[in-house]
């Protein structure tokens, strides 16, 4: 019985040995041919190749999306017709500040009609006739982007998100200029 497992045994090395010995020849047989006196850090067809595999890789790295580029990409597609009618020029904003409250929103989650979360010094609630992601520059405030609607939303009235009561109480009602942000 003894004499049978190293049998078994040395018969285990000898293929295992035969199959590593055949791989290495197989993979020296694939790697480039050593050729004395060429340069190979200046061959063109070499260049041409390795650039680009850099380029496709840069382009794979950069579609990736965040979450909140994502959403507002689906809705770039949906309001499409709405982004050549975003004015150009600079105009006045009646403007007020909303909390997530449920007594000002009907639900107190923090989730905007865009399917985002409200964000300080970022949400807006614009007019409908405003694509969701537009992003406006507000006079003295910085620069906000619309994701959320509301029922008292319309004209030239637009809501600036912020955390409390207080800041909502304090903000008021203003008048600023704002602008779109290409």
């Amino acid at each position: 019985m003894t004499y049978r497992k190293e049998l078994l045994f040395v018969a285990i090395v000898s293929i295992t040995g035969f199959f590593a010995q055949t791989s290495i020849v197989a993979a020296k047989s694939q790697e480039l041919p050593l050729i004395q006196g060429y340069n190979y850090s200046q061959d063109p067809y070499l260049l041409e190749w390795s650039f680009k595999k850099s380029s496709v890789k840069t382009q794979i790295e950069q579609k990736e999306l965040s979450f909140e580029d994502k959403v507002l990409e689906k809705w770039k597609t949906k309001q499409a017709s709405l982004w050549a009618k975003l004015p150009t020029e600079s105009f006045t904003i009646n403007a007020s500040a909303y909390t997530a409250a449920a007594d000002e929103c009907g639900k107190n989650d923090g989730m905007t009609a865009s399917g985002l979360l409200v964000t300080e010094k970022r949400t807006l609630a614009c007019p409908r006739e405003y694509p969701f992601g537009t992003k406006i520059s507000i006079e003295g405030m910085g620069e906000y982007r619309c994701e959320d609607r509301g029922g008292a939303i319309k004209g030239n009235h637009f809501d600036i998100y912020v955390k409390t009561k207080s800041e909502a109480f304090s903000f008021g009602r203003q008048h600023l200029n704002a602008q779109v942000v290409n």
